[in-house]
């Protein structure tokens, strides 16, 4: 458990660190690719890729958050507590990383790469699409181990297809999808340990017994 909190603190240090370095100025690869996108969020490409992004960066994780709370209380209603305190445990986990967003911009106060509401760093969708998949992730390692791995990878690309569209759409730099990652695995990694969600398998099928 101390190895994960531990991992949790330096990811944070480094959210900050690079928070802290890109604020005053884009990076010379935060440059490159908001100029290999320059103007594609002005055609109907752009439209597609804004409805793609916000159905997997906000929508898909918000259903997701709700389905965690409805399948909580029916657990509950059924009488299997062990199963409730996890899905609890875990959208506890899910709340703080969705906060780094929040917290996050108006504590760096990244101007985004073209005329935008709010400020960059990190990526909200991004932070999103991450919290949520997290939060899958954990689940399964505790109530179905065996497609752990198999959720971790589908979460993977689903964070990255949703810091794709960010950048296709002129929105945020490389470096804010980054730091959203960074953030989101270092609250997660804090809060999972905290509450005693990592690295926990074979608790979890002792308790379950």
């Amino acid at each position: 458990m101390i190895r994960w909190l531990v991992t949790g603190v330096v990811t944070l240090a480094l959210f900050v660190a690079l928070g802290a370095a890109v604020t005053a100025h884009p990076l010379g690869v935060d440059l490159s690719v908001a100029s290999a996108f320059q103007g594609w969020w002005r055609g109907t490409g752009g439209e597609l890729t804004k409805v793609a992004s916000d159905w997997l960066g906000l929508v898909l994780p918000a259903v997701f958050a709700v389905g965690m709370l409805l399948g909580a209380a029916l657990c509950v209603y059924r009488g299997r507590r062990h199963e409730a305190l996890v899905l609890v445990r875990v959208l506890v986990v899910y709340g703080l990383c969705r906060l780094t967003s929040p917290v996050g911009k108006p504590l760096f106060l990244r101007v985004r790469p073209r005329v935008y509401a709010e400020f960059s760093y990190p990526s909200g969708h991004v932070v999103s699409a991450a919290s949520a998949g997290l939060a899958a992730v954990l689940l399964c390692v505790w109530l179905a181990p065996k497609y752990g791995k198999r959720v971790a990878l589908v979460a993977s690309v689903w964070t990255a297809v949703v810091a794709l569209t960010r950048l296709m759409l002129g929105v945020h730099w490389l470096t804010d999808t980054v730091g959203a990652v960074l953030a989101v695995l270092g609250v997660g990694l804090v809060a999972a340990s905290v509450l005693r969600l990592l690295p926990g398998p074979v608790s979890a099928r002792a308790d379950a017994a």
